[in-house]
């Protein structure tokens, strides 16, 4: 695999922004895009850092982009930077005039940990029409509860404001509104000791009550990066049998 650092300038943003590359070292044709978002304490860095994600990836025909987001969780915020409009407006676009992509839904999928695991799902359920895939370890789907403890923090109100639930980042009320015959593929795990166990099975059993398809598994396991570095393998086989770039076997 080949790997790069990339900075540009987002106009969602107004400001340049960074992210971390892998690509096979010999492209033909044009390539599939593997969008892997971070968690909340991490930037662009910590999948190459923390992960084998290069290794796990470099028998495939694809394009891993894992971008910024500070600690947005992936929303335009009530009051502040707006990285959803950067994912979908800047750095898509961005990708696939810079790269050989298959810049179109049947070469597109996102995923990612925690807060990233929550922003993978939130964009995919919320644009449909630009993700074939999208899968979320341990991550971080009540949100908008009204008992989430962020939500007492002026961080998360500049982000979420005073009253999310059913509004545009709420992962439920996106369910909710999607037509699932339009939904993407989901995958969804955690551990079974992760403190997020409970916000993953609430989900899960949600998608399920609305006729949502999706994966969802639990393995032995915490919050930390040996866990995330052994299930992204199986998030890479389940994205690359939805592209139809290779058949890896994984325990589910």
């Amino acid at each position: 695999m080949a790997f790069c650092t990339l900075h540009h300038f987002s106009t969602a943003l107004n400001k340049m922004t960074g992210m971390n590359i892998i690509l096979p070292e010999q492209i033909t044709g044009r390539v599939p895009v593997y969008y892997l978002l971070h968690g909340l304490s991490d930037d662009y860095t910590a999948w190459h850092r923390r992960s084998a994600i290069e290794r796990h990836a470099q028998d495939l025909p694809l394009i891993v982009v894992m971008p910024d987001a500070g600690r947005s969780w992936y929303c335009d915020s009530v009051d502040g930077p707006r990285y959803e409009s950067y994912i979908i407006h800047d750095l898509i676009g961005f990708i696939d005039r810079t790269f050989p992509t298959r810049a179109e839904r049947s070469g597109r999928v996102i995923g990612g940990l925690s807060m990233g695991g929550y922003g993978a799902l939130k964009l995919a359920l919320k644009f449909p029409a630009l993700f074939l895939a999208a899968n979320g370890h341990s991550g971080a789907y009540d949100v908008a509860a009204s008992d989430a403890p962020p939500q007492e923090t002026p961080e998360w109100r500049h982000i979420f404001g005073a009253h999310p639930a059913g509004g545009h980042d709420d992962v439920y009320a996106l369910a909710d509104r999607l037509d699932p015959t339009t939904a993407p593929a989901l995958r969804i795990d955690c551990g079974v000791d992760d403190f997020l166990i409970d916000s993953n099975r609430r989900f899960h059993t949600h998608l399920a009550a609305r006729g949502i398809a999706h994966e969802y598994a639990e393995f032995p396991g915490v919050h930390n990066w040996q866990y995330w570095d052994e299930h992204v393998q199986q998030a890479l086989a389940f994205h690359a049998r939805h592209l139809g770039i290779a058949t890896i076997n994984y325990e589910r």
